[in-house]
């Protein structure tokens, strides 16, 4: 969802030569990389004790001692409160896995895709049009979980072709939904963005509108999932999109991953006040996973949005990639010494753990690891989180395994009208962005966007 591949490091213990000369001999780069668990990047790992990425102390497993495949079927799971998903097929599925075999869990859901798809199919040509978009919606959990595990099986060129079921159903989806999402083009530096309009139950002339900004690698579906079904279920019309680094913008387009987000929403929001059934008193966005870097981003400049949300709050995104590095491979990259980062890198890690770093290498738009280690650097808000003056909800999960603690931090550095809201177990909805509690997300974070925009009525 709005999550991306995680890569474990297991690192053993490094020594530092004589003038930051580091030698193979002295030391074994042994980069172990877990993959798949929901967001963009590394995640911090003890050298000596190294965890999956969500492990937390105390926190239970449902299904797989493996965090990343308990953090993939959770969400396969919790996205059927809003017909995402057919829950009993998530639990056989559960059956069907071997713990840590990623083939078997790409095998496993990519067949699960497939079958959905036809059953999609089957039920368009008799007619029974509902049926059908519940189960493109089916189809796109599948193929969107497969992804996940396809980079650590045997074969990751699969990859595209899963993608490409993906997108493929989420547009069949679209005529289907009452009334159609409409695909819209946002014109955006030259080019034009592929975006999505999906108009809310609100009878009323101008709407208030939701713009949906997704993570690392989050699929569309999970911005319907996400904020689409209960925004418009309250009267919100809802507009996303795929931006650079992220579905179409990245695989069709080879757009990338910038700092600067606000200069994707501004032309978004130009786009939005260019359609009269858009209230622009009440224009608000949401970001999930590292779009909570990036909305609030965006809101320190882009002042015509009227409410911002947080999920969760993301100071700084270079903690997840930076946190796992011996010292001696930090020196590297403060000193800018690319060639010896670059080399340790390309030397120490196997054929299968490079095509993963790699993958998560892409959406930025480098070849070389120094120079993406460098380019997230620039992901945070230290100098731009006070020019913050839109009402900013943050939300704060329990177990949040990915920026913990920053979503608290983020709370204190803003000055505008704020609320934290946190997310436990006992609600079902600990864990990066609530994967198995969206019911109870959509009730806070909308009943708080409610009354916020009401200000603006």
């Amino acid at each position: 969802m709005h999550f991306g591949v995680s890569l474990l490091w297991l690192v053993v213990p490094w020594r530092r030569a004589n003038n930051m000369h580091i030698s193979r001999r002295n030391f074994h780069l042994s980069l172990g990389i877990a993959a798949l668990g929901r967001l963009c990047s590394p995640v911090p790992a003890s050298a000596e004790e190294p965890e999956a990425p969500g492990e937390q102390k105390g926190h239970s497993h449902y299904f797989f001692e493996d965090q990343t495949f308990e953090t993939i079927f959770l969400t396969s799971l919790g996205r059927a409160y809003h017909s995402g998903a057919n829950p009993g097929k998530v639990l056989y599925l559960t059956r069907q896995v071997k713990d840590g075999d990623f083939e078997s869990a790409f095998v496993a859901f990519r067949q699960a895709g497939d079958e959905a798809s036809a059953q999609a199919e089957e039920s368009l040509a008799g007619g029974h049009r509902e049926s059908a978009r519940q189960a493109y919606l089916w189809a796109q959990n599948f193929y969107d979980s497969a992804t996940y595990f396809v980079d650590g099986s045997s074969d990751p060129s699969r990859f595209p072709l899963t993608w490409e079921a993906l997108y493929d159903c989420w547009l069949k989806s679209l005529p289907l939904f009452d009334p159609p999402i409409e695909p819209v083009g946002i014109p955006y530096e030259g080019t034009t963005l592929h975006g999505f309009y999906i108009r809310g139950r609100s009878k009323a002339r101008r709407r208030p509108l939701l713009i949906l900004i997704n993570g690392s690698d989050g699929s569309l579906l999970d911005m319907w999932l996400w904020g689409g079904a209960g925004a418009t279920a309250r009267g919100y019309d809802c507009l996303t999109f795929d931006g650079p680094g992220q579905g179409y913008a990245l695989w069709k387009q080879k757009l990338y991953f910038r700092s600067d987000w606000e200069k994707v929403i501004t032309p978004v929001v130009d786009f939005a006040l260019s359609r009269p059934d858009v209230d622009p008193k009440r224009i608000a966005i949401q970001g999930i996973s590292q779009g909570g870097y990036w909305v609030p981003r965006a809101v320190a400049f882009e002042k015509r949005i009227a409410a911002a949300i947080a999920d969760p709050g993301v100071v700084d995104v270079s903690t997840s990639w930076t946190g796992p590095l011996p010292k001696p491979l930090l020196e590297l990259l403060k000193a800018g010494r690319k060639t010896e980062f670059d080399s340790f890198f390309a030397k120490g890690l196997s054929p299968a753990n490079r095509a993963t770093l790699n993958f998560r290498m892409r959406p930025f738009g480098f070849a070389s690891y120094f120079d993406t280690y460098n380019a997230v650097l620039e992901y945070n808000l230290r100098d731009v989180a006070q020019k913050i003056q839109c009402p900013l909800l943050i939300t704060s999960p329990v177990n949040e395994a990915y920026w913990p603690g920053q979503s608290g931090q983020l709370y204190e550095m803003v000055n505008c009208p704020k609320k934290l809201v946190e997310f436990t177990e006992a609600d079902g909805a600990d864990l990066h962005c609530e994967p198995k509690g969206t019911g109870i997300r959509d009730l806070r974070v909308f009943n708080w966007l409610d009354q916020t925009l009401a200000l603006r009525g």
